[in-house]
């Protein structure tokens, strides 16, 4: 086999990793959103993904390590649909429209397009000491990005805001508590009733 044709293979042998490794991370999230950390088993992804336990820990180590994945991407994933709706609101949109549109989006991805993200980042009390840090640093990220909007708009006379780290926090309250009781069907009107209370907090 010549030097293109290794690469090749070697290519193609990297990315069925790839996908079966995302498809291990995504089982996890699955049994994590619904069972919670104590609830998931390395056996039962290793089942769902049809695979021997054995092989499993050729992806990940250990159920730390697989757990530790599926939370940065979910993360990641939060992340990226937060950046995509910052984009479509376009350069010249105000610090009010971004930040009406990031709450929206928000309440979208926490109650119809990735619900799982509620439900696994709302288990604090059962997850072992290990993922105090890793999670504090993925919370942060997150609300790095509705903090730069704030920012900007206090800087620009658009917000009116005491106290932005308990405005952040009033915030976040809200878009938690979306998930538990606005029905995935709730519509437009409901998301904009919710987004225009949020941004009272800057009023």
């Amino acid at each position: 086999m010549d030097a293109v044709s290794e690469r090749t293979a070697s290519g193609r042998v990297a990315r069925r990793r790839d996908r079966r490794k995302a498809e291990i991370v995504r089982t996890a999230t699955e049994l994590l959103s619904v069972s919670g950390y104590q609830g998931m088993s390395l056996e039962e992804v290793a089942e769902r993904t049809d695979i021997a336990k054995a092989t499993l820990y050729h992806y990940f180590s250990s159920k730390d390590e697989l757990v530790a994945a599926a939370l940065e991407s979910l993360t990641q994933e939060v992340l990226r649909r937060l950046s995509e709706r910052q984009e479509t609101a376009g350069p010249d949109a105000s610090p009010e429209e971004l930040l009406r549109a990031l709450v929206d989006e928000q309440i979208l991805i926490l109650t119809e397009t990735a619900p799982e993200v509620a439900t696994v980042f709302s288990w604090p009390r059962t997850w072992p000491k290990v993922f105090e840090v890793p999670m504090k640093g993925m919370r942060r990220r997150h609300d790095a990005v509705f903090r730069r909007v704030i920012e900007r708009g206090i800087a620009e006379g658009a917000f009116d805001c005491a106290d932005i780290d308990v405005a952040l926090q009033c915030l976040h309250g809200i878009l938690n508590q979306s998930s538990v009781w606005l029905r995935p069907d709730a519509g437009r009107k409901t998301r904009a009733a919710i987004v225009d209370c949020a941004l009272r907090l800057f009023a």
